[in-house]
């Protein structure tokens, strides 16, 4: 492979793995999201414990407040923390699917810094 061949091809492996890392940031600032979501609703299906029938819940939609059913409410955090539960765990299996990735591509520069290497040599040595 020669010189230019090779600065080609390590420019274009090298491309990929920095999209690779751009890919695992984006996805662990979702992580980061996520987790501060599931945080909040589960201090929130907390607090809806502790109401009483007495007590009223009121839920915004656009710049409104409107009463909403404390059961309802109830429901609609439990499936908020199952939705982003979900997400977490998707979430989870795509930085593995990532890191896997970037391990290859690791690999597959480092095969091709030894080849180029290995070539150098071989060309000095017939000098």
């Amino acid at each position: 492979m020669g010189s230019e061949e090779f600065q080609k091809r390590l420019s274009q492996e090298l491309d990929k793995i920095k999209n690779i890392q751009k890919n695992i940031q984006k996805a662990m600032a979702a992580k980061q999201t996520l987790d501060g979501q599931l945080s909040e609703n589960t201090v929130v299906k907390e607090e809806l414990e502790f109401l009483t029938p007495e007590n009223k819940v009121y839920k915004m939609t656009g710049p409104v407040l409107i009463e909403q059913d404390i059961e309802e409410a109830k429901q609609n955090v439990e499936k908020r923390i199952m939705f982003i539960s979900s997400e977490i765990k998707r979430n989870e299996e795509l930085l593995k699917d990532l890191s896997s990735e970037q391990d290859k591509q690791q690999e597959i520069l480092q095969r091709l810094q030894k080849e180029f290497t290995e070539e150098k040599q071989l060309k000095m040595g017939k000098k």
